[in-house]
């Protein structure tokens, strides 16, 4: 990657990450407050950001009342914040106001290998042993034997156990196909509580990664009792080449500093967005590079394997609890294939890429992609939450 010094910084306003119909929709946002020394729960209302802290002291919280979106919309708040100011924050300044990720105690949880497209290209990566060199060459034999044979194929269906076969028969069955048709799918945990990055933020990838992606997902916010209460967007950041040499380094290709952003603000489900608009939920990523490189893609809830209930399920329930709730990544049909730096060496990020995530009825999270020894470290963990929270009388 090209050094990171002179990286640019995206221009962000309240309209260039607002849903398109902010107005009518229930939206919560996360505020770092340098005179509280800490975050706050609150609604965004117009062109202004309103402390509610004092209802649900963590979005946790939040999330566990029945009257939630009543709340966000009608609640009388503390401070309030101009959303534009709180967009010009300089990333990691803990002396200015500024958006965090609107998570804080849920356990961040993410599906995998959800999508067909996405699903072929994990196996690639496994066939190639993360080379990206060798990526055109694979993938050219994959498509020749699978084709569109894992088009609409329902996981766990009898269609699906024909296509294992035939997949098995070819040799070219992998641990990637297993959870993508089979009876079971991938969740794994993305990344600590609290360690979400938000919109505006640097997101981080390891220097030694030298074949790597954004994942632009749809991740559901979940509470306690397993009810879906809102969704927001989030970049899953992989690292193809790390992933790709083994499944077991799962974490290091999906776990390190400033590697995964939400946001920018939960919407939470009302008359107006129920769990059907989640799943016809269209997410468009933009990559900005800072020599004028730029890369569009899309992904369509519509087209995933897996509806996001059972997606939902296979995550909580007799087997696993939430008690703070959790939220849940989707997985992702983007995958990129395109070259960037050499001939068939496909897509890698580059210090300084801008990274905009975006949907219509939930806004755009926008990031620049730094080093994740560079970007700001992690330090303010679930003890800093409470003292800040005890401190302000709030618990």
């Amino acid at each position: 990657m090209q050094s990171a010094a002179a990286r640019p910084r995206p221009v962000l306003t309240a309209g260039s990450v607002l849903p398109e119909d902010a107005g009518r929709a229930a939206l919560v946002a996360r505020v770092h407050d340098p005179e509280g020394d800490g975050p706050c729960v609150a609604a965004v209302r117009g062109e202004h950001v309103v402390d509610l802290t004092a209802h649900a002291p963590t979005v946790s919280d939040l999330m566990e009342r029945d009257d939630a979106a009543a709340v966000v919309r009608d609640a009388d708040g503390g401070r309030a914040w101009l959303l534009d100011d709180l967009l010009r924050a300089v990333p990691g300044r803990r002396d200015m106001p500024r958006l965090l990720a609107p998570v804080d105690l849920q356990v961040i949880k993410a599906a995998g290998v959800t999508f067909a497209r996405s699903l072929l290209e994990r196996v690639i990566e496994e066939r190639t042993g993360g080379d990206p060199a060798q990526a055109a060459r694979v993938r050219a034999r994959v498509g020749q034997v699978v084709g569109g044979r894992l088009d609409g194929v329902r996981p766990g269906s009898p269609e699906a156990a024909r296509a294992k076969e035939l997949l098995v028969a070819e040799g070219l069955w992998s641990q990637y196909l297993e959870v993508g048709i089979g009876p079971d799918p991938e969740v794994f945990t993305k990344a600590p509580v609290l360690s979400a990055v938000g919109t505006g933020a640097d997101i981080g990838v390891l220097g030694s990664s030298v074949w790597n992606n954004p994942e632009p997902e749809a991740v559901l916010v979940v509470d306690s009792r397993g009810r879906v209460r809102g969704a927001t967007l989030g970049n899953d950041v992989n690292l193809r080449d790390v992933e790709g040499r083994s499944a077991l380094l799962l974490s290091r290709a999906k776990d390190n500093n400033a590697s995964c952003a939400i946001g920018p603000f939960v919407r939470l489900l009302d008359d107006g967005f129920g769990l059907d608009a989640v799943r016809g939920l269209h997410i468009g990523l933009r990559i900005d590079g800072p020599d004028g490189y730029v890369l569009r893609g899309s992904s369509s809830l519509r087209e995933i394997s897996r509806d996001v209930l059972d997606l939902v399920a296979a995550t909580r329930g007799p087997h696993h609890q939430y008690p703070d709730g959790f939220v849940l990544f989707t997985g992702t049909l983007f995958a990129p294939t395109e070259d960037r730096r050499t001939p068939g060496g496909g897509f890698t990020h580059e210090y300084g890429d801008v990274v905009r995530i975006s949907s219509p009825p939930l806004g755009a999270l926008v990031n620049t992609v730094v080093a994740s020894e560079e970007a700001a470290p992690w330090t303010f963990g679930v003890g800093a939450l409470m003292r800040s929270l005890a401190r302000r009388g709030l618990l």
